[in-house]
């Protein structure tokens, strides 16, 4: 198709998006894995905004027993039969995650060498299973918590105190599996795909240390409650490590990543005549800065047709970061997309959406946003003062005003942020 014919932008924006989240669903990823768990009964634990609908495809494509417990987000749960499916709190955790992670040991605890675990992790599973180590309350991982999402701190980061102050992360839970056969299949939501981050591995060997978890604390000038301090000081709080023997023989899979999700999109955009580039799928820093950058691209774009020339669009994902300093709701892609425009200034022919692709940007039911040549127009007329909504961190009040927030509700699929910005040629 020739781009004469493209779609309007908006329309194009939001199919593209709509096919990463496609590329991303359980049911389009998870069945060609389970062909290979040995027949019989079959336990099923998991967790993450993914997790419901993971077992929900387990339920439909196993033809054998099973049982099982998943924790998900609130409104992320799906109709199963034979897996029981609990909601709790996200990103802040909550007793219903914590309650949910204890009956997850225990429903692992005395397996035998011939039972079969198939364990079901994606995004958001961190905060979903909330079990502290002895001496911690779920009060003090809630305080971090916070603290830690409005530091600036990078998931990685984020990830590596949480695995250190947890009795079933960086590994604990495939440790209580053994001696039973344990099959993780992986939803990506964390730059880079390894799997010791997402959910904060809970089936996964972990290398750092609590000496690391401490030394990030220290580096966002986190105040550290006397019990935490306690248990990172003493190494109490040390994860799994890299060849212990509980973990020999586990198998752990990636089936769907943000690279997926952004090749999904860029088929959408060559059948629409456009030219997708993709950028990277693991972009992290401040969202404001890493959308500088977008900006330059995409006005070289304009004005030398290079390195990419109109009509193209700029793919990316992974995770940036927001460093909440005002009253805003935060928000990394609307936040990104603040910048954006107006770092732009108008630009005529470029427009571009941000979303997350669980549906969830910060802490607002709310995926996303879009960009229009028009937006700061429209934002002037109405007196909104794009500058004092970016200082504020209010991305998510400044485009709800505007009316292009993007809702995509609960997509029981997480593989991170999804950012396309597209620079049409003069022409169009």
């Amino acid at each position: 198709m020739s781009f004469s014919h493209a779609l309007p932008p908006r329309q194009l924006l939001r199919q593209m998006l709509d096919a990463a989240i496609v590329a991303a669903q359980p049911a389009e990823c998870l069945p060609p894995f389970l062909a290979q768990l040995p027949p019989g009964r079959l336990l099923v634990i998991g967790a993450g905004k993914a997790s419901a609908e993971m077992a929900r495809v387990v339920e439909q494509h196993w033809p054998g027993p099973l049982s099982g417990l998943v924790v998900t987000a609130r409104g992320h749960a799906a109709a199963c039969r034979q897996i029981e499916v609990v909601e709790a709190a996200h990103p802040v955790p909550d007793t219903a995650g914590e309650q949910a992670a204890q009956r997850m040991l225990a429903l692992v605890q005395n397996l035998q060498p011939d039972d079969t675990v198939l364990c079901l992790i994606s995004g958001g599973g961190s905060s979903l299973l909330p079990l502290p180590l002895d001496g911690i309350t779920l009060q003090h991982k809630q305080e971090l918590g916070r603290a830690l999402l409005r530091s600036g701190a990078s998931i990685r980061e984020i990830n590596t105190v949480r695995r250190h102050l947890s009795a079933i992360k960086g590994g604990r839970l495939a440790a209580q599996c053994h001696p039973a056969r344990l099959l993780t299949l992986l939803i990506s939501d964390v730059p880079g795909d390894d799997p010791a981050d997402i959910a904060s591995g809970p089936t996964v060997a972990d290398a750092s240390t609590c000496a690391d978890a401490l030394a990030i604390l220290q580096r966002y000038a986190i105040a550290i409650p006397d019990p935490v301090r306690a248990v990172l000081e003493s190494g109490a709080g040390e994860s799994v490590k890299p060849g212990d023997p509980r973990l020999q023989g586990q198998q752990v899979q990636l089936v769907a990543t943000a690279q997926q999700a952004l090749q999904a999109a860029a088929q959408v955009a060559r059948a629409a005549g456009i030219t997708p580039y993709i950028l990277g799928d693991s972009i992290e820093g401040e969202a404001r800065e890493v959308a500088r950058v977008m900006a330059g691209m995409a006005q070289q774009a304009l004005r030398h047709g290079e390195p990419f020339a109109p009509p193209c669009v700029l793919l990316s994902g992974g995770e940036t970061t927001v460093t909440v300093r005002g009253a805003g709701r935060g928000g990394r892609n609307v936040e990104f997309l603040l910048a954006l425009g107006l770092a732009l200034r108008g630009a005529a022919q470029v427009h571009a959406l941000a979303a997350d692709t669980d549906g969830v940007d910060g802490q607002e039911p709310i995926a996303g946003a879009m960009l229009a040549p028009d937006t700061l127009e429209r934002a002037w007329a109405m007196g909104l003062s794009p500058v004092a909504a970016l200082d504020a961190n209010d991305g998510h009040g400044f485009f709800g005003a505007l009316g292009d927030a993007v809702v995509t509700g609960p997509t029981r699929t997480n593989v991170n942020d999804f950012r396309a910005v597209l620079v049409l040629p003069a022409s169009a």
